[in-house]
């Protein structure tokens, strides 16, 4: 074995962290990429922690993202996402991450990958090519960079900082090619061991299946960490997971589903109410118009993915869908609650066309350099 190193720069976009790459300091054989992904980010580890690298144990922070200049001509830069498994050598870039695509034309414009005032607004059309759809981030820039201070606020991140609107365009059949794959704004799933249960398999920014907590015998409330600890419910909801991925054509039988782990996501969701958050404050029923709790890769996450809360909103705008049932905002922003709090969402469906989906998040440029990874 010996050391490597490769420039890489790592960011916080939104709730997550991830390594990003600029394409040309990686081989030109993207066949290559994966392993250095792996060991860059410390995987497979079977202690889950990611010690010997830069992830973080938790799926929200094992991600790498890879921005180069846009193969399209609707775009400015392309932009890859990539999910690294903890415990097992997995890379998928089966969807998008929504979190990280917020630092993706900060990154760019630091980079110089795009030209952009020195100072104002700076508009970056992202070609996120997991799902083949553009996002358009708008964002504040002061010499040339994003704007060091602002007043947004996320819950699950300390501090507030510069605003960044993400713009999910055309968002619809992100993977699929349809928002509703099974053609139904509510299906049932045969689950082994929980039987019948309704769901709503939706594709918009990456495809997602909602649950009832109810039909699960849950509240909707519990946190991360007592869902994590419920091995019945992770089997369950991997199951679910499985189940939904052949329905909606993403994969041909339950054993391919288990090897795309990574999409769908699936989604507990539930009707506005008093719940704890992380911090140990009651989110009081008021505050939310729709409660979540999403799963991904097995791991309950402590605030909700930014895809994820795209399609939720796209699907609440549905009728007939299982969030539009739920969500007590038939229309204008919809106030996600979680277990760190809200993210506030928005969405537009005409005539059963996803026109966008938008929410506002915030990054940061945490450390620039070389990583240094093993390999053979």
């Amino acid at each position: 074995m010996r050391f490597h190193r490769i420039p890489a720069t790592f960011m916080r976009g939104g709730t997550s962290n991830a390594l990003v790459f600029r394409a040309a300091d990686l081989p030109a054989n993207r066949a290559e990429w994966d392993a250095i992904f792996l060991a860059a980010m410390g995987s497979p580890d079977p202690y889950g922690r990611q010690l010997d690298g830069m992830g973080g144990g938790l799926s929200s922070l094992s991600k790498v993202c890879v921005v180069g200049p846009s193969s399209r001509a609707d775009a400015d830069v392309d932009y890859t996402f990539v999910q690294i498994s903890i415990r097992e050598a997995k890379a998928d870039c089966g969807g998008n991450c929504g979190n990280m695509s917020s630092a993706i034309g900060p990154f760019a414009v630091e980079e110089g990958i795009v030209p952009t005032p020195s100072d104002g607004e700076a508009v970056v059309r992202i070609h996120n090519t997991n799902t083949g759809k553009i996002i358009a981030a708008r964002f504040p820039v002061v010499d040339g960079a994003l704007a060091a201070d602002g007043d947004c606020m996320l819950d699950g991140v300390a501090g507030a900082a510069a605003p960044i609107k993400l713009e999910f365009l055309d968002p619809g059949g992100a993977k699929t090619g349809k928002l509703l794959p099974t053609g139904s704004p509510l299906d049932t799933l045969d689950i082994p061991g929980l039987g019948p249960i309704a769901a709503s398999c939706i594709d918009a920014a990456n495809p997602a299946v909602f649950v009832a907590a109810a039909d699960l015998g849950l509240t909707g409330t519990e946190l991360p960490d007592a869902l994590e600890g419920d091995a019945g419910f992770l089997a369950t909801i991997e199951a679910i997971r499985r189940a939904a991925s052949v329905r909606m054509g993403l994969t041909g039988d339950l054993d391919a589903a288990g090897k795309l782990g990574s999409i769908p996501k699936v989604a507990m969701i539930c009707p506005p109410q008093d719940a704890p958050t992380l911090t140990g404050r009651i989110l009081t029923a008021a505050e939310a118009d729709i409660g979540i709790r999403m799963i991904s890769l097995g791991q309950p996450h402590r605030a909700v993915p930014i895809t994820g809360a795209i399609c939720l909103a796209v699907a609440a705008r549905v009728p007939g869908t299982l969030p539009y049932r739920l969500c007590t905002a038939k229309e204008g922003p919809i106030r996600v609650g979680h277990a760190s709090g809200t993210t506030t969402v928005d969405a537009s469906v005409v005539d059963g066309n996803a026109e966008y989906g938008a929410v506002f998040r915030t990054a940061r440029r945490l450390f620039e350099g070389n990583v240094i990874y093993r390999a053979p």
